[in-house]
């Protein structure tokens, strides 16, 4: 705006190659944004529902033969959501074998898009050839005989289609694929037979976009819609999204964070003409999602520039990010600000704010964790801003280049020539690798010496196999990230890094962290979180022990994360240890005994500030007894215990925050419900060997919140009952095995908002008696009782060597089996 008021004034800017904060299309160097439903929530998806059952009509009641239909439209036009909503309907579920949905995007990988199909698709996790050759032959010979839907979503290249129609054969029982692209001309060359189909989706007519956008922007006030004195304005900015679904929901997004008065509606609309003024065909949404990044403040505008360093489609869990955001210093107190507000607080205070203007989304885990995300439009806005302020370089395959002065360096794909690339830039004080290659220990060392002024390296999921002991050359460091690497040990040198505030060794070989972290006074967070395998839920004697720590550990009184660690009474006295960290949050400890159990009980109820904890036994037949907790830490908000147990720990239910809990191999012989379904804010429940008893009772008005339901081998459970009004929210159920339960509770039709239901290891009667369309002799229908879900899988943990084996109802597969199991 200033340069534009300066030209206004006859004043001519020095420079005539800068973009000034024009929004241009990024090269093909980047990744053009697609339409994603992600950004449109459910109860927003108007006038798509005739075109969506046309399209399902035309996919069940096709010929046997291959049919592609390609959805084409503008960028925003809903392709996506519409492709999305046909994908997940009930009634192709039912029909089809075997689903896919792969996205592709501008800048794909040909064997890497081959193997996510078969990953998706060919659930025996057979030995095949690694090449694109060797995959197309396997996909080809699995799916000649499936009847399948496979989506291709935002193809932006002729030669994808020709290499990956090999792998779809077109004459087998029914094939389905399901394109979306902008490009009409590839549309066109993909319809190679008559039962092929272009759908051309246009602009939306006033009438929806105004249903659309009075959904979005009024949500929480006026019952949904629109208020008198706001009537004519709303519809001049409806007007001018020219019927572009994804841009109403911004703009209505933006409006409803808004005070509902004609002044400020008026101003806005006013920046909206400014800006249409140079381009009133509206060709490009990002002009309009540019908006919403102008009205954050500034304080917001680096932390939503940050999503820009990922790649595409990479979801970033929220502590994660806001830990990157600290140790950049973005995060400060306000003077407003309470003294005792930690920056970790004010971070996720940032990202919520961010998440409210819809320029993030995200998926809630386990009840307690978000999982964050910027639609590829939106990332497409913050590539332009970070190319123009010299924000991040991101390097990769087909973007050989580093330009300007960056501060933060982004890899992708391959670390080939990148020192060569960026030279004796010693601006640069954060380095990302994603989805690396190759790193050879050369290439890391290079990097400590010639980079001395880092702040943050983040290795994540990197073939990195040794951590140099140069790693003492950054002596700025605050943020070192090794999750999933291969590294087996944490060099001495780390005790230099003075400076450093978290370290994850989070899925590494880590087992023991050397005595020197105690030096780190300055360490916040230290994760060495295991991985753990599907194996570690049927047994403790299957689980990993967590990582060893020495003396010294108390040390670190900046410490708010410890998360696991093993309680080794040989080489530390974990509790007297833990109760000096007076700013804990997060703990997690493994391998406990009785007697350090109890200890360490009685040490947490006095760690006020705890928010999650989680506690793992020895081993199953070691009992904690953690009832000597009689005033539980207030904030916790996440418990998971592992561990067998003489009683329900009552403090639970003083846990008006607790969001998230799992209770593992604790064999009470006492309902447990009883002390849970108060809970006012309990969104995830795992149990899983928690309950010996023969029934299980969700009492009406129970569980208000709970969206997610876990319950595992519960050995002597004969009855589920579910009363009405009970569980009123809740979206998935897991059950499995429970062997005495013979059917499925009729109770199950009281959960009306129930999505997901994921049946576990069930006897075969039990299964048989859930199939549609399937009668047997002796095994009454039970159909009826779940029809109402739209997703019901069956899934069986070893079947003939293999690890798991996965069935969607109604699945001749799933037949199969339950015939060979009756044999």
């Amino acid at each position: 705006k200033i340069k534009e008021r300066g030209l206004s004034y006859g004043l001519r800017p020095f420079e005539t190659g800068s973009s000034g904060n024009k929004v241009t299309k990024v090269d093909a160097s980047g990744v053009d944004p697609r339409l994603g439903s992600l950004f449109i929530d459910e109860d927003e998806l108007v006038g798509i529902d005739s075109t969506a059952e046309q399209i399902i009509t035309s996919l069940v009641e096709g010929p046997t033969m291959r049919s592609v239909i390609s959805l084409v439209g503008e960028g925003g036009i809903g392709k996506t959501t519409l492709a999305r909503k046909v994908f997940k309907d009930e009634t192709m579920r039912q029909k089809f074998q075997c689903f896919a949905w792969i996205t592709v995007s501008q800048s794909y990988n040909m064997e890497r898009i081959l193997k996510i199909m078969k990953n998706q698709i060919c659930k025996e996790k057979e030995e095949t050839d690694g090449t694109v050759e060797g995959l197309i032959e396997c996909l080809r010979h699995y799916l000649e005989t499936k009847s399948y839907v496979i989506v291709f979503d935002d193809i932006w290249k002729l030669d994808f289609w020709e290499v990956i129609k090999h792998a779809l054969p077109s004459k087998n029982m029914r094939a389905r694929i399901i394109i979306t692209t902008r490009n009409t001309r590839i549309a066109n060359h993909i319809k190679d037979t008559p039962f092929d189909h272009v759908q051309e989706l246009k602009s939306w007519p006033l009438e929806l976009a105004w249903e659309l956008f009075c959904k979005k922007a009024f949500r929480f006030e006026f019952e949904g819609c629109c208020p008198q004195e706001l009537d004519e304005l709303s519809r001049k900015i409806v007007s001018k999204c020219q019927g572009l679904p994804l841009a109403i929901t911004a703009i209505a997004g933006l409006m409803s964070k808004k005070e509902k008065t004609e002044l400020e509606w008026q101003r806005v609309l006013d920046n909206l003409n400014y800006e249409f003024a140079r381009n009133p065909q509206l060709s490009s949404v990002s002009k309009i999602l540019s908006f919403s990044y102008h009205d954050l403040p500034n304080h917001l505008r680096s932390c939503f520039l940050y999503f820009g360093i990922f790649p595409e489609d990479y979801s970033v869990l929220d502590k994660r990010l806001c830990r990157l955001w600290i140790s950049e210093d973005f995060i400060f107190k306000s003077r407003t600000d309470n003294n005792d507000k930690t920056l970790e607080q004010v971070a996720e205070e940032y990202l919520s704010e961010l998440i409210h203007r819809n320029l993030v989304s995200f998926e809630i885990q386990y009840g307690a964790y978000k999982s964050c995300r910027v639609h590829d439009l939106i990332r497409d806005i913050i590539l332009v801003r970070v190319d123009e302020l010299c924000y991040c370089q991101i390097v990769n395959d087909s973007k050989l280049r580093f330009e300007g002065k960056s501060r933060r360096l982004s890899i992708h794909g391959t670390t080939k020539d990148v020192l060569n690339l960026v030279g004796d830039n010693s601006k640069i004080r954060s380095i990302f690798l994603f989805n690396i290659d190759e790193l050879t220990e050369s290439f890391v060392i290079s990097l400590f010496k010639k980079f001395k002024l880092l702040k943050v390296l983040d290795f994540k999921d990197a073939p990195l196999y040794k951590l140099p002991e140069e790693i003492e050359n950054l002596f700025n460091l605050k943020y070192l990230n090794l999750y999933g690497t291969k590294v087996k040990k944490v060099p001495k040198t780390i005790g230099k890094l003075r400076n450093l505030q978290t370290l994850d060794v989070t899925g590494t070989l880590v087992q023991e962290l050397p005595i020197e972290i105690k030096k780190l006074r300055n360490l916040r967070h230290l994760l060495a979180i295991p991985t753990v395998s599907k194996e570690s839920d049927y047994s403790l004697y299957l689980s990993v022990l967590g990582v060893r720590i020495h003396e010294g550990i108390g040390n670190l009184e900046e410490l708010q994360t410890l998360k696991y660690v093993r309680a080794d009474p040989s080489t530390i006295d974990l509790v007297k240890e833990l109760e000096r960290l007076e700013k804990l949050k997060l703990l997690s400890v493994y391998q406990l005994t009785s007697d350090i159990g109890k200890a360490l009980g009685a040490s947490i109820q006095k760690m006020n500030l705890l928010e999650e904890i989680s506690l793992r036994a020895i081993n199953e037949n070691e009992i904690l007894d953690l009832n000597c907790i009689s005033s539980p830490p207030p904030l916790l908000r996440y418990v998971q215990l592992s561990c067998r147990l003489y009683q329900f720990p009552e403090w639970i239910s003083k846990l008006r925050d607790l969001q998230g809990l799992i209770l593992r191999f604790s064999r009470l012989s006492n309902e447990p419900l009883k002390y849970l379904k108060d809970l006012p804010n309990l969104a995830y429940l795992n149990l899983n060997q928690t309950y010996d008893g023969e029934e299980l009772h969700f009492e009406e008005g129970g569980f208000k919140k709970l969206k997610h339901l876990l319950l595992r081998r519960l050995e002597g459970l004969k009855v589920l009952k579910i009363d009405r009004g009970a569980l009123p929210l809740l979206e998935k159920l897991e059950i499995g095995p429970p062997p005495l339960m013979k059917e499925m509770p009729s109770d199950i039709q009281h959960l009306t908002n129930l999505k997901s239901l994921k049946i576990e290891d069930m006897p075969r009667e039990f299964v048989v008696g859930l199939q549609p369309n399937h009668e047997e002799d002796g095994i009454i229908s039970h159909y009826w009782k779940i029809q109402h879900v739209p997703s019901v899988i069956f899934w069986y943990k070893r079947i003939e060597g293999r690890n798991c084996n996965v069935y969607k109802l109604g699945a001749p597969g799933l037949l199969k089996l339950l015939q060979e199991q009756a044999k």
